[in-house]
């Protein structure tokens, strides 16, 4: 038994198999599959993607059907990929193949990514397709109508390109109009963030600030592979080119290339000359047509006026002449004229057959004045009857309101103030000396307080107060320096003293000298 169990706990040798650390077996692996494989190209499905971590660098797997191999990709390498990887999408990687100590794992660091086939994009592509048209974004009924005459047009496109002359040419020549270009890259991993990022951007631009904002936009790129245009196959782009307030024209690569871009846009344009065409008519095309409507109203004006002008020439034969509508007023005019004479001298002969009539006497002037001083009489007597009737009734109001402004509630109102004024000055009295006694109180304990702390009071108890020449309070024995001047105060007061030594504890024996003079001059010891 004694084989099988040592009794002592010393590791014992086992043979000659050698002894790693962790670290070294760890390094070993790792020189051994990096010198074995170097760069490789794995292809498989991307899976457990999350997008770049805060660092820049991206961590995910690849697998297929049997097998799972960690991948990362470094923040500068990211940066220079041509799309943007996505959970689930089949790639070739090329890397290099090493291992994680940390974790005790193998894994590829990818330098360069690229789709496994045109069939994985196109596959990635339906998919992303499917969900949208699922939203209901690819509808005909969302789509707006465009203007047809825009004042400011904005394209989105890479400014050094053919697209963006061809563009301009083409407006110039049918229509010329402002033109505001968002620069973008319409290649690369971030051209699909640029081209979202303007398209937002002019969709904020106010309508009256520096830069107006654009009636229509054109989305445009020229002609490419699938890989090429990948970046307007963008998820985001499509959303935010749905959400757009502004009508936008998709012009992307020839008229056989299809984007996410192409269905959600309001119009697509096969090529983007075609699209600066649908934006814009011809400038002479318009001049002609308006020349052509001018000339068609002008005419429809002078028929119109010749049918008028008939028409009243027409009515005018069917009226009578001046003559005949004023025959009868003048007829009716001339026979009362003749009548006007007759009747004012019959008039006047009756006027003057009454006047001779009437006999003017003393006896008819003094009833017409009695008459009339009757009248007088009743217009008085009645006009001095409505006002006492008046008085009286301003009697009886002003009665009545004595009555209200009698002075007895007010004599209430002041008793009911006078006694509230007593009692809150009572109140005042009481609170008042309250306050002094609290007050006083509070002194007295200060007072008390003071003694209590008071330099003075431990004077008394025994104690005295060491100063120096200057007057400067000595609290150690170390501070007083050989014959130093020093004065003592007690409670009864002070005496000056000599130091006749330095600082050092006196003998238990020795005994301070009696002063000669408690008021004038003493010696310590």
């Amino acid at each position: 038994m004694s084989d099988f169990f040592p009794e002592s706990n010393e590791p014992q040798p086992k043979g000659n198999v050698a002894e790693y650390t962790v670290s070294e077996i760890s390094g070993a692996l790792k020189r051994a599959v990096e010198d074995q494989f170097g760069h490789v190209r794995v292809r498989g499905e991307i899976s457990g993607y999350r997008g770049p971590h805060s660092s820049g660098h991206a961590y995910f797997s690849l697998k297929d059907d049997r097998a799972r191999i960690e991948a990362v990709v470094w923040k500068g390498t990211m940066s220079r990929l041509k799309f943007r990887p996505e959970e689930g999408m089949e790639v070739i990687a090329t890397g290099k193949l090493t291992t994680y100590p940390g974790s005790s794992k193998y894994q590829i660091v990818i330098d360069n990514l690229e789709p496994a086939g045109a069939g994985a994009l196109m596959a990635l592509l339906e998919e992303r397709k499917r969900r949208l048209a699922a939203e209901g974004l690819f509808d005909t009924a969302r789509k707006r109508a465009l203007p047809y005459m825009p004042l400011v047009l904005g394209v989105i496109t890479s400014p050094t390109g053919a697209v963006i002359r061809d563009i301009i040419h083409r407006i110039t020549d049918r229509f010329p109009l402002h033109v505001v270009v968002w620069p973008v890259r319409v290649q690369g991993e971030t051209s699909g963030a640029e081209v979202t990022a303007a398209v937002q951007g002019f969709n904020a631009l106010p309508h009256d600030g520096p830069v107006r904002r654009p009636d229509l936009l054109i989305v445009a790129r020229g002609g490419g592979s699938l890989e090429d245009l990948w970046g307007f196959n963008d998820e985001a782009l499509a959303r935010a080119v749905a959400a757009s307030d502004i009508p936008v024209i998709s012009a992307v690569g020839h008229e056989t290339d299809w984007t996410l871009v192409d269905f959600v846009a309001d119009v697509r344009a096969p090529t983007p000359t075609g699209a600066a065409e649908i934006a814009v008519p011809v400038k002479a095309d318009l001049e002609a047509t308006l020349a052509n409507l001018g000339a068609r109203l002008k005419g429809c004006m002078t028929r119109l006026f010749d049918r008028k002008r008939q028409s009243l020439r027409a009515a005018s034969r069917a009226l009578p002449t001046p003559d005949q509508l004023l025959a009868l007023p003048r007829r009716h005019f001339d026979e009362v004229t003749s009548r006007l004479g007759r009747a004012l001298d019959v008039s006047t002969e009756r006027k003057r057959a009454r006047f001779l009539a009437v006999r003017l006497s003393p006896a008819t002037l003094e009833r017409r004045m009695a008459e009339t001083r009757r009248i007088a009489d009743r217009d008085m007597a009645r006009a001095f009857a409505a006002l006492r009737a008046i008085l009286r009734e301003r009697r009886l109001r002003l009665d009545r309101a004595a009555q209200r402004l009698s002075p007895q509630p007010l004599l209430r109102r002041q008793k009911q103030f006078s006694d509230a004024l007593s009692a809150l000055q009572r109140r005042l009295d009481h609170a008042t000396i309250l306050r002094l006694e609290r007050l006083r109180g509070r002194v007295s304990q200060a007072e008390r307080l003071l003694a209590t702390l008071s330099h003075q009071s431990i004077l008394e108890r025994g104690f005295a107060l060491v100063t120096d020449a200057e007057g400067v309070l000595v609290k150690r024995a170390a501070e007083v320096a050989p014959h130093a001047a020093l004065s003592l105060r007690f409670a009864d007061g002070e005496i000056n003293a000599i130091a006749t030594d330095g600082a050092h504890r006196p003998k238990p024996q020795a005994k301070a000298a009696k002063p000669k003079d408690s008021g004038k001059q003493g010696s310590l010891f």
